[in-house]
């Protein structure tokens, strides 16, 4: 209600211009669209959900500027809506906007105190052990190889490796002969990455390097071997945990385990100010929270 009487809304449509095509349908406001977003998390809404409100309750149309029988919008236009959030650091963008007009408005001000704090964000990718974490690498290296570069796979892939690398690693809480099973990955891993020039290489192909620099070492043969605790290991803050997002990392907070990230949330805190606003908003790998204050 205060941003409906003091601001006549946070954005305007004209805000969102760069995200659509001069021609087309005739769209939906955006900037009642992103409204709806806001709402919908901070009230822990579904689309479906959110859809509803707009159409049923008068605290919504009253946020959004509508009249009291507008019909709303079918919920998947949330969706779209989103997917084009999600491009060209769009979202940075509208926070700074809103900033803008709530310091002109006066609920910002320069030099003001503000609060921070974080909270973990899980990967989207499925926890794997060291032996999973090898052989799925390989099979997304050979599965983009194909892509990419399928005559580098002539003569390497045989009826073997379509055994091992075939489909999505599932391994049992105990998988047979582990120890051997992972040399025998480690030894496809540099015979993959042997025929992959640097060059030629894609993002999961160099993702694929990293895990075997991180989990393996030359024997004096000149042969890869697992590494022990004796010859140490990575630390969880530059350790891969998946193939899929070479970002994500294994992280420890009291008696919490996680793979994945911190978020770190800023908030205005004047103690004269008719409400909090969040000020910035940024997701890092988990390292201290100290690191993160600049």
């Amino acid at each position: 209600m205060w941003v409906r009487d003091h601001l006549d809304g946070l954005w305007d449509d004209r805000d969102f211009s760069p995200w659509y095509p001069r021609d087309g349908r005739p769209g939906l406001s955006p900037a009642q669209l992103a409204m709806v977003c806001v709402l919908q998390f901070l009230l822990n809404l579904s689309d479906r959900q959110a859809a509803e409100a707009v159409r049923c309750r008068i605290d919504f149309k009253y946020a959004l500027a509508l009249e009291l029988d507008d019909p709303g919008f079918h919920h998947s236009v949330l969706t779209d809506f989103r997917d084009r959030l999600c491009k060209d650091d769009r979202a940075d963008q509208l926070l700074s906007l809103s900033l803008e007009r709530m310091r002109d408005a006066g609920v910002v001000t320069e030099r003001g105190r503000q609060r921070t704090d974080s909270t973990q964000v899980l990967a989207a990718a499925r926890d794997l052990s060291r032996l999973e974490l090898v052989l799925e690498a390989i099979r997304a290296a050979l599965e983009e190889a194909a892509q990419r570069a399928p005559d580098i796979l002539d003569g390497l892939v045989d009826a073997e490796w379509a055994t091992r690398y075939g489909r999505p690693v599932r391994l049992p809480s105990q998988p047979s002969h582990p120890a051997t099973r992972l040399k025998q990955a480690g030894a496809d891993a540099r015979r993959l990455l042997e025929r992959l020039p640097p060059h030629r290489r894609g993002p999961r192909a160099e993702t694929l390097r990293q895990i075997v620099v991180q989990n393996f070492l030359l024997d004096a043969r000149g042969g890869l071997r697992p590494r022990t605790a004796k010859d140490g290991q990575p630390k969880g803050a530059v350790r891969i945990v998946s193939p899929y997002d070479r970002e994500a990392r294994r992280a420890i907070r009291g008696n919490t385990r996680w793979s994945g990230y911190l978020i770190h949330v800023t908030e205005t805190c004047e103690t004269d100010s008719p409400v909090n606003l969040i000020t910035d908003i940024a997701t890092t790998r988990p390292t201290r929270d100290t690191e993160a204050l600049p």
